[in-house]
């Protein structure tokens, strides 16, 4: 885990709260974007009138966008913050405490807007800011295994599929409706059409992608994903048989091989399962109160 001092105005903080927590970087940042990592530790600093420390969260997804989203942007009808990063909130202060509660620290230079901490200088300023009263967020939603190296399968043999691909379509999207994700099927972008993609936010791009085989065709398939993970940096995944799963590996060894590492493979059988267990445990919780 790396700890990141992320610096902005009052007005972009509250902006970046309210459309689900999202934040961006120039283009003249890229080298820091593509250090920042899923699960960094990023700590908020408003300016002036406020000047320090409002809280904290984590690094949940990276993604590009060209849609103006705060203040400035949409005065100048341009995206200025293109290389964006969702994240969760730990801890924060009211907005009406910010001022008066907020944490100043002479071991941090806030005059850079995204800067790399130390480890130590991190750990010490969240250790402080959990002294201070804090509000926590919401719940924050389940979440569905991130990209690995590697693709990962049932064990077994893989018989026919009992699903249609439409209803492989249904399932993803009521396993995306149960995590609290915005979802879509059939999804249009520039070189066709998505199976089905799941946002955290309407100004969001997709933060996952899926493309279902079912007797189609692997190799657009995989272009397709290919393309929406150069163009958002989502979180790839195609849902086939085993039989698909040699076909498409046999691609990503060549043709495709930039998104070998990215890409994950959810069998046919596994989209239904997933379904079943998401659906249990959230009723287990709502028996319970939680």
């Amino acid at each position: 885990m790396k700890y990141w001092l992320v610096v902005g105005s009052p007005k972009n903080w509250d902006t970046a709260f309210k459309h689900g927590n999202i934040w961006g970087l120039r283009k003249t940042q890229r080298h820091l974007w593509e250090n920042l990592s899923e699960s960094d530790r990023v700590l908020f600093y408003a300016t002036q009138p406020v000047s320090g420390i409002i809280g904290h969260g984590l690094v949940r997804t990276k993604f590009r966008q060209n849609r103006p989203l705060y203040p400035e942007e949409i005065r100048k009808n341009e995206v200025i913050w293109p290389l964006r990063f969702e994240f969760d909130v730990e801890t924060c202060l009211p907005q009406k405490e910010w001022k008066a509660k907020k944490l100043v620290s002479g071991a941090i230079w806030p005059r850079a807007g995204f800067q790399l901490l130390s480890e130590d200088v991190g750990m010490k300023l969240v250790a402080s800011l959990s002294g201070v009263e804090y509000a926590l967020t919401e719940d924050k939603p389940l979440t569905v295994s991130e990209p690995s190296a590697e693709f990962v399968g049932v064990s077994g043999e893989v018989g026919e599929a009992s699903l249609s691909h439409e209803e492989l379509q249904e399932k993803l999207i009521e396993i995306g409706k149960l995590q609290n994700y915005i979802v879509e099927k059939e999804y249009p972008f520039d070189i066709g059409r998505l199976d089905v993609v799941w946002r955290r936010v309407i100004n969001s791009v997709p933060t996952y992608v899926f493309e279902i085989q079912v007797g189609g065709d692997v190799y657009h398939a995989l272009a397709k994903l290919k393309h929406a993970f150069d163009l958002w940096n989502s979180h790839i995944f195609i849902v086939a048989s085993e039989q698909d799963l040699n076909k498409a590996s046999s691609l990503l060894s060549g043709t495709f091989h930039e998104i070998n590492s990215r890409i994950k493979f959810i069998e046919l059988e596994q989209v239904e399962e997933l379904y079943k267990r998401k659906r249990d445990y959230l009723d287990f919780e709502r028996m319970l109160g939680i």
